[in-house]
């Protein structure tokens, strides 16, 4: 059981606590709390998320209890957590859309019935001024510049608000309130997470242990997965368009991918990890995992048929046999004329791309239409019906 649970952690603070909090579980016949807190600051979760969920599905599933904790105050803030600069706090209405969204996501990977949800506005709200103060006294400034985006920035002469050096502490805080016996992020947490750890003990608590998750490279290969970067897999992506982004994932990310977004079992990892060491095909193997993510957020039809799609659409070199998306040409006359510019006119099938990159797109000839590379960005396009285009490595629409 201790193996199980251990797997795939990148950081254990301290050390050997999983151990010991198991133990006095066991001793105390109490679950363990086990503490996810985010910030409702996007609507949309995503396979990075999924390594963090994952994990808290095995505590629960050992009968420990999940708390969601939501920043509804804290969101209003804005979480400095890897910004160069102050991230911009959310209004109230759209801290409770994208919290609303993000709930139901979860239930995805863990069991909502057994989870207990949390808003940390019930509490933070609740403070007065004096407080705040004898909050924050129990936290000095030489130990919140020890954290690395705020010692960067005051190195670069960075501006640091004040309500960004108070974040982690009022994170911490949540700790207190809930009295968690675990913590839970990913690596770039740490700094916040054992934030908790020092206030509990300031106010005569037994410390939570902090539990880090490897942090899952995005579709670029380069940085952490974040819909800012639109280098995600999303949970709610459909089956064809999950399937193919699992499929362009970068050939050196595989075997993070096949440890940390797969359900295999340790052996069946091991296997696909030793066909690609043996020079097996890296897409055969990404295939695998491609079908893999479609089950698990999905269901086995529709993995089957993402996997036959993926075939047909890609593999099948014939342009003219390709499934196409069918717009309607009244609605694109009505949006754009009967003539438009290729970004324009790209950037109205894909909303979700901004215009600098579909323009890269068109650049690096990812853009044809009826099977011919256009590379001009500002060309016109005369949208007419039966007109066909293919946007990127994915995207395939006809005017009807």
């Amino acid at each position: 059981m201790l193996t199980d649970l251990e797997e795939n952690i990148e950081i254990m603070l301290p050390k050997d606590g999983l151990r010991s909090k198991l133990q006095q579980s066991k001793e105390t016949r109490r679950p363990l709390i086990i503490k996810l807190g985010f910030d409702p600051t996007a609507p949309d979760l995503h396979l990075g998320h999924a390594v963090v969920l994952k994990k808290l599905k095995q505590f629960q599933e050992l009968g420990h209890q999940i708390v969601v904790l939501v920043g509804s105050f804290t969101a209003r803030i804005g979480d400095p957590t890897g910004k160069n600069k102050a991230r911009k706090p959310l209004n109230q209405e759209k801290i409770a859309e994208n919290a609303a969204t993000y709930i139901a996501q979860l239930a995805k990977i863990i069991d909502m019935s057994k989870t207990k949800i949390v808003f940390n506005g019930d509490w933070l709200d609740q403070l007065d001024f004096a407080e705040v103060i004898q909050l924050v006294s129990k936290v000095t400034v030489a130990q919140l510049m020890q954290r690395h985006d705020f010692h960067k920035r005051f190195t670069d002469n960075q501006p640091i608000a004040m309500h960004e050096l108070i974040y982690p502490i009022l994170q911490g805080f949540d700790s207190v309130q809930i009295k968690s016996d675990i913590e839970m992020g990913g690596t770039d947490q740490l700094f916040n997470c054992t934030m908790g750890r020092q206030l509990q003990e300031s106010f005569n608590l037994d410390p939570q242990l902090v539990l880090c998750m490897p942090l899952l490279r995005g579709l670029d290969g380069k940085e952490k997965m974040s819909k800012s970067l639109h280098n995600t897999i999303g949970l709610l992506d459909e089956p064809n368009e999950m399937f193919g982004k699992a499929m362009s994932i970068p050939d050196g990310l595989i075997p993070d991918y096949i440890d940390l977004t797969t359900d295999f079992t340790p052996t069946e990892k091991k296997v696909l990890k030793s066909r690609l060491e043996i020079g097996e095909n890296p897409m055969e193997v990404k295939k695998l995992i491609a079908h893999n993510l479609v089950v698990q957020y999905h269901d086995p039809q529709a993995a089957a048929e993402a996997l036959d799609f993926f075939a047909k659409q890609f593999q099948q070199k014939s342009f003219d046999d390709k499934s196409f998306e069918e717009v309607s040409l009244q609605h694109v006359h009505a949006q754009l004329g009967s003539v438009a510019k290729l970004v324009d006119l790209c950037h109205f099938l894909k909303k979700d791309l901004s215009k600098s990159a579909i323009r890269r797109l068109i650049a690096e000839g990812a853009v044809q239409i009826d099977s011919n590379k256009w590379l001009d960005a500002d060309l016109p396009v005369d949208l007419e019906t039966g007109f066909r285009i293919k946007l990127g490595k994915r995207s395939f629409f006809r005017f009807v």
